[in-house]
Order: C-alpha cells, then sequence, then structure tokens
C-alpha cells in the first residue's frame, strides 16, 4: 500500500510540474503573438510590404 501512495504521490508532483511549465509556456506564447502583431502594425504603418 505504501508503494501505490507512493507511486500516485510521484505522478501528481509530476503533473503539477507539467501544468506549471505549460502554463508558462503558454504566457510566453502569448506574449511572442503581441510582440509579433506589433511588428506587423509598425510596418504597416511605416508602408512597408509584409515578406
Amino acid at each position: 500500500m505504501g508503494n501505490l501512495l507512493y507511486l500516485i504521490a510521484v505522478i501528481l508532483v509530476i503533473a503539477w510540474l507539467v501544468g506549471f511549465v505549460g502554463y508558462s509556456t503558454g504566457g510566453l506564447i502569448h506574449i511572442l503573438l503581441v510582440i509579433a502583431v506589433i511588428a506587423i502594425l509598425f510596418q504597416i504603418i511605416q508602408g512597408k510590404r509584409i515578406a
């Protein structure tokens, strides 16, 4: 029974780490998307063609 509880604890810690890293990466992806949109808007405002 102790091994089962240990296994469940390890699985929960791994799931927590994956969720934490996934959430942080999700935030980073949103920031990069905002930066990309701002860069495109600057190119449109300056009149350059988007390659």
